[in-house]
């Protein structure tokens, strides 16, 4: 399996209804690496880097889980980054 890194942007009605640490927990499920955090356009950036099957499955847990608010998800492959140690939430 190949390591890959992925930035991605949810909008909707994704802040204040616990999506951060629902996507932290779920990203630590999967050991995978990056942030999570909000931004001040009402957006939610999510960093994650680790296999890619973990990284797909994580994504659709997410969606499955936030699907009523998640209106739209914006996702760019980027290079993987080996600061990210870990999955966190920034703020």
């Amino acid at each position: 399996m190949s390591q890959s890194a992925k930035h991605i942007i949810f909008t909707g009605q994704v802040q204040g209804v616990g999506f951060r640490f629902a996507a932290h927990r779920i990203a630590n499920r999967y050991m995978l690496a990056g942030l999570v955090r909000n931004l001040p356009d009402g957006t939610v950036e999510m960093i994650v880097q680790g296999y890619s099957d973990d990284i797909a499955d994580c994504l659709r847990d997410i969606q499955e889980t936030f699907g009523g608010y998640i209106r739209e998800t914006k996702t760019e492959e980027i290079p993987p980054d080996p600061q990210h140690k870990d999955f966190k939430i920034a703020f």
